[in-house]
């Protein structure tokens, strides 16, 4: 015992000679740990950020640029601003500028107002933020404007290296030559000094944070709005010179521009649009009968106002390319004859395959082979099954039951048209044509097999206590399919139909090689319109133009769907 109390002794005099670590060493410690994790979690995501990067956003920076410039058969054409844009959509450019720039200053308002909120409920301090968070935004613009300078000088070097000046000496002194341009040097210098100013900075600013135990960093709604109200500025400069550009235009031609009341009156018809969609949808949280029953009136009255004020849209779409408004008409009319045939045949088979059945695996692999079959041997397929000959398979079947042979793929004519043949509607009237409906065949035919499969996956994941619990309260099959299955599949519902939607909407290999040109163009789609413009016409600018705005459409959509969703999905 007297051993053991000396070694005791011992230890306790030995560790009381060692330096013990205080608050801050501790403080400085777990700084550095975490600063380690942080450099270490961004070393792994740097790579998928590269490839990110430099397949995803860098086309789509190139796109938009090149949207800017004009000429046929020229990647760096002459530099045009929003003059494609005019062509395509025409006064709808104005509105899509204006507006764009507003929705953009808005996002950066309410991210600013979100991140206040949130550091103000944590007790930590918002707008010492600012300051690195301003700098990072304005170097993400400084490497926008630096790509953007240095892109027509790297895409003008193939131009200069033709016959003996192919060499590789040559093309090293190109690209040094334009690295070094003056324009290119002062962005880069401009992305390094902002860079610099960001990234010091934000430590400072976290240091100063850790010395009082704050761990909070909100400097994300400063980078994305610096970056989203330069980008405002751009789009809303870019607008007012095109403007500036069509009113002296019409001028020196003497021509009338009632430009002002079309951009007014269409804009002020979807604010009503939009006012009367948010007063239907708040009508529904009114507990009150009466104010539910004014909010509803106010959306109606205002719905039938917005309608009349968007009276100018047939005249501003007639004067834009006609070409592109009949593709966005054939892809709506492809999207919305496909994507509900196809969701709720998919449904039913699930519904159906789902049951404990002989052979289910069997005809889960049928269904599914139109899927992962190739699209072009598939629609060479179609194409001789739906021939116009009067021996085809279908026409064959159409006589057998003194039905007329018609003509499927080479059918210009609306369905509506066809149906009633002493009536001539209008294009839009018409509705899609024979052939594009030979086409949406194609479509569901191919996709409901995938559909199939996903919502299989959703099925088994709904708990079968719920079935038995239904059922002994003496539920049939309808009640549990309507207030079990639905509400729960809810969620993979609303992703088949996003995937869906941006599908049609991108679709181009079947539908071009089912397309005919006996149809007249009426099966092409946007996605086709836009491929003839570029390997047809060679109209890289206009295709870039037509390219953009097509995503423009397929945001709007998704924003729209999941608006509508997100109050509609059920997640457990």
């Amino acid at each position: 015992m007297t051993n053991v109390a000396a070694a005791n002794t011992s230890s306790g005099a030995t560790d009381a000679l060692l330096p013990r670590p205080n608050g801050r060493s501790r403080s400085r410690g777990a700084r550095n740990r975490r600063l380690r994790e942080a450099l270490l979690a961004y070393a792994f995501l740097l790579p998928a950020f590269l490839v990110v990067g430099l397949f995803g956003l860098f086309p789509l920076i190139f796109a938009a640029y090149q949207s800017t410039l004009r000429g046929i058969n020229r990647v760096v054409g002459t530099f045009d601003g929003l003059g494609n844009y005019v062509r395509a959509v025409d006064v709808f450019t104005y509105v899509l500028g204006f507006w764009g720039a507003v929705i953009l200053v808005w996002l950066t308002l309410r991210g600013i107002a979100r991140g206040r909120a949130a550091a103000a409920a944590a007790g930590e301090p918002f707008f010492r933020w600012s300051v690195p968070g301003v700098a990072l935004g304005a170097m993400l613009l400084f490497a926008l404007a630096w790509l953007i300078r240095l892109l027509p000088l790297l895409l003008g070097i193939p131009d200069q290296m033709r016959g003996a000046n192919n060499t590789p000496e040559n093309f090293r002194r190109l690209l040094l030559a334009a690295l070094s341009d003056p324009g290119v040097v002062q962005m880069m210098l401009g992305v390094l000094a902002t860079a610099a100013l960001g990234i010091g900075g934000a430590v400072l600013v976290q240091r100063q944070l850790d010395r009082r135990g704050q761990r909070g960093n909100y400097m994300a709604p400063f980078v994305g709005g610096t970056a989203m109200l330069g980008l405002a500025v751009l789009l809303l400069v870019l607008t007012w010179n095109e403007l500036v550009k069509q009113i002296a235009e019409a001028n020196v031609a003497n021509a009338g521009l009632d430009l002002a009341s079309q951009i007014v009156m269409i804009s002020a018809g979807f604010v009503l649009l939009a006012l009367s969609w948010w007063l239907w949808d708040s009508a529904s949280h009114r507990s009150a009968n009466a104010s539910t029953f004014m909010r509803l009136g106010a959306a109606a009255v205002l719905m039938v106002a917005g309608w009349l004020l968007i009276a100018e849209l047939p005249r501003a779409i007639g004067a834009g390319d006609p070409v592109w408004w009949y593709g966005l008409l054939a892809t709506f009319y492809y999207s919305a004859g496909t994507i509900p045939p196809q969701l709720i045949v998919a449904l039913v088979l699930a519904v159906l395959l789902f049951q404990d059945i002989k052979g289910r695996t069997f005809f889960r692999m049928v269904y599914f082979l139109p899927y992962i079959a190739p699209f072009v041997g598939t629609a060479a397929v179609f194409k001789i099954i739906f021939s116009s000959r009067p021996e085809a398979p279908i026409n064959a079947i159409l006589g057998f039951f003194g039905l007329p042979a018609q003509l499927w793929l080479n059918e210009p004519r609306g369905i509506f048209n066809l149906m009633t043949p002493g009536l001539d509607l209008p294009v839009w009237a018409a509705g899609p044509s024979l052939a594009l409906v030979v086409i949406m065949i194609f479509g569901v035919w191919t996709f409901f097999g995938f559909n199939t499969v996903v919502f299989l996956a959703g099925l088994g994941n709904i708990p079968r206590e719920l079935y038995e619990a239904a059922a002994i309260d003496g539920a049939g099959r309808w009640p549990q399919f309507r207030h079990i299955t639905l509400p729960l599949l809810s969620p993979t519902i609303y992703f088949l139909t996003l995937y869906s939607v941006i599908g049609t909407f991108k679709a181009f290999n079947h539908i071009y090689v089912l397309r005919n040109g006996a149809a007249l163009g009426t099966t092409d789609t946007a996605s086709v319109v836009i491929f003839q413009a570029f390997n047809r016409d060679t109209r890289i600018g206009y295709a870039s133009a037509l390219a953009i705005l097509l995503l423009l459409v397929i945001i709007i959509l998704t924003v729209v769907n999941n608006r509508v969703a997100s109050k509609r999905v059920h997640y457990g």
